[in-house]
Parts: C-alpha cells; sequence; structure tokens
C-alpha cells in the first residue's frame, strides 16, 4: 500500500505567537499552519478564547516537545472583576450572582497565602475535563455544569500588582500545569465575602519561553497570493528544553543510548548536573553543543526517553 505523501512543508521548530482575544488556540494554529504552508503544528498549552499572550506553536519535529512545554513554568496577569459571579468564571460567561462587596487590598493580600502553595482547586465547569466521556464545558452548555472534584494545583506566586479602582484588581501567578486562572480569581472573591470573575487574562511565559520572543499574530497573516512566512521566524527544537538540566555525553555514550541502551549513573558522576533529581528527573542529554534528546535518571541508571 502506497504511503500518502503529506501536503506542505517539513518545517522543524517553534513559533512564539502572541495570541489575540476570541480566538480559540486551534483557530491560532490552523491560522499559522496555513501562513507557513507546514505540514504538522500543534501548540504548546491552551488559552481561552478570551485570553491574549503567549502561545507556543510546534511545527514538525518540535511536536515532540510539547508535553516538555505544557509541564513548565507559567506565568499569568489576569484582571479580577469584583461583584458578579459568572457561570464560566469569565467575562463570556452568564451573571449567575453579584453582590455588593468590595474588599479592600489588604483583604485581598490576606486571601492570597490559602490559594498559594500546593492546593486543591475546583475547576471551572465550562473547562475541557472529560465528565463521563464528556467535556465539562459541553454539559454546562446544556444546562447540566458538572459537580467538579477538587483536584491538586501547584501555586508558586500569587500576587496583587495593581488596584485600579474598587471593583477591579490586577493579580500577577506564576503556577505548575494544569492550574485554572478562572478557578484563582473565583475563589480569592468568595474568601474576601464577595463574588468575581476574570476580566481580562494574559499568559506572559510558558517554559523557556517569554513574551520578548512572541510574535503579533497580525504581524505573521498572509495573503492567498503572497508567499509562505518565512522559516527564520522559528526557534529550533531544542529551545522547548532550555529548562531541563543539561547533561554532556560522549560519542559512545551517545552512540549507546540511541539504541535504546541505559547508561549507569555511576559512570557520570561528576557529569550530572545538581539539578536533576535522580530519583525519576529528566536530563538534557548534549553531544558538545548538539541536544541529543531527553533521559531519565531513574533506578541508578540513565534511560532514554525522547530522542530528537
Amino acid at each position: 500500500m502506497r504511503q500518502r505523501k503529506m501536503r506542505g512543508l517539513a518545517l522543524d521548530g517553534w513559533l512564539i505567537v502572541d495570541k489575540p482575544a476570541g480566538l480559540t488556540s486551534t483557530d491560532v494554529v490552523n491560522r499559522v499552519r496555513r501562513w507557513f504552508d507546514a505540514q504538522k503544528a500543534g501548540h504548546g498549552g491552551t488559552l481561552d478564547p478570551l485570553a491574549t499572550g503567549l502561545l507556543p506553536v510546534a511545527f514538525g519535529a518540535a511536536t515532540k516537545t510539547v508535553p516538555y512545554v505544557m509541564d513548565g513554568t507559567k506565568v499569568y496577569r489576569f484582571t479580577l472583576r469584583l461583584g458578579e459571579g459568572r457561570d464560566s468564571d469569565d467575562a463570556d460567561g452568564k451573571i449567575t450572582g453579584t453582590s455588593d462587596v468590595r474588599p479592600t487590598d489588604e483583604q485581598l493580600r490576606a486571601a492570597l497565602p490559602a490559594l498559594t502553595g500546593d492546593i486543591m482547586q475546583v475547576p471551572p465547569a465550562f473547562s475541557a475535563i472529560k465528565v463521563d466521556g464528556e467535556r465539562a464545558y459541553d454539559l454546562a452548555r446544556a444546562g447540566a455544569p458538572p459537580d467538579l472534584p477538587p483536584r491538586p494545583a501547584r501555586v508558586d506566586r500569587f500576587e496583587l500588582i495593581e488596584r485600579p479602582d474598587a471593583d477591579t484588581a490586577v493579580f500577577e501567578v506564576q503556577s505548575g500545569k494544569g492550574v485554572y486562572m478562572r478557578s484563582l480569581a473565583r475563589d480569592v472573591a468568595r474568601a474576601c465575602g464577595t463574588l468575581g470573575h476574570v476580566a481580562a487574562l494574559r499568559r506572559l511565559r510558558v517554559g523557556p519561553f517569554s513574551e520578548a520572543q512572541a510574535i503579533p499574530l497580525d504581524k505573521l497573516q498572509r495573503g492567498e497570493d503572497t508567499p509562505p512566512a518565512s522559516p527564520d521566524l522559528l526557534l529550533p527544537v531544542a529551545t522547548a528544553l532550555a529548562d531541563i538540566p543539561a547533561l554532556a555525553l560522549t560519542e559512545a555514550e551517545v552512540f549507546g543510548l540511541s539504541h535504546g541502551q541505559a547508561i549507569n549513573l555511576v559512570t557520570l558522576m561528576g557529569r550530572i548536573p545538581r539539578a536533576a533529581d535522580p530519583n525519576g528527573g529528566l536530563a538534557r542529554a548534549m553531544a558538545g553543543d548538539r541536544v541529543i534528546g531527553l533521559c531519565r535518571l531513574e533506578d541508578g541508571w540513565l534511560k532514554p526517553e525522547r530522542l530528537l
């Protein structure tokens, strides 16, 4: 049976898009894939339509590194609108309740420690979590919002950075994977005896990618008769792994790893980076300046996990 030839260019690398409000993450991926005439593309972490900011788009071989980007640290800034609860916990939802209570800055700050660190968080009803095989947001849109149980979440930093007026407060959050800003907004308002929702949300960082690398979507837009966007705009595939500790290997060790062989950690003593967790942590295998892939330190061995 003949294999069907894929259409488009075989591009590899990362494009860091500054997503505008009003588009889904999938909308953005489909557009840039078309503008670059690329065979394969995906994104490194969903942003809600209301949200703006960093949306890393992976082309070709970079899609192999998407899980490591999604596991990376993220930084968000959101505006909390006080006095209104919404069914989606953001400005796109329907009003479910109102409150005249407007907490002070001190009251808002006092509520933050309980929402920082390792916490249990109830996701928004309008989320992609599956309930009995169906997405929670589909159930919510059908008028039957699910009662979602709390889930573990990690919030490293939660700060009040601005108070434009009594009705709004701006926060910055640094968090791990799967933390819902809409839930944090809802919960900090409730902790202060009022209601609230996210009025604006912007992602400032995803793993190793920062705002300085982001390109506004309208700068990438192409007409039907214009040539594809330049591949020079793409960052190397290995950029996604920059946050993972680097481990220098010999060519012989690289050869062994590329054939699925594990390396005894005793032979790597003195080279293992301090930041690498010997109990299941990841290391970025390097041959000089060349990234070979990712390996896991486990049971006294360095085991190949994802080779590039």
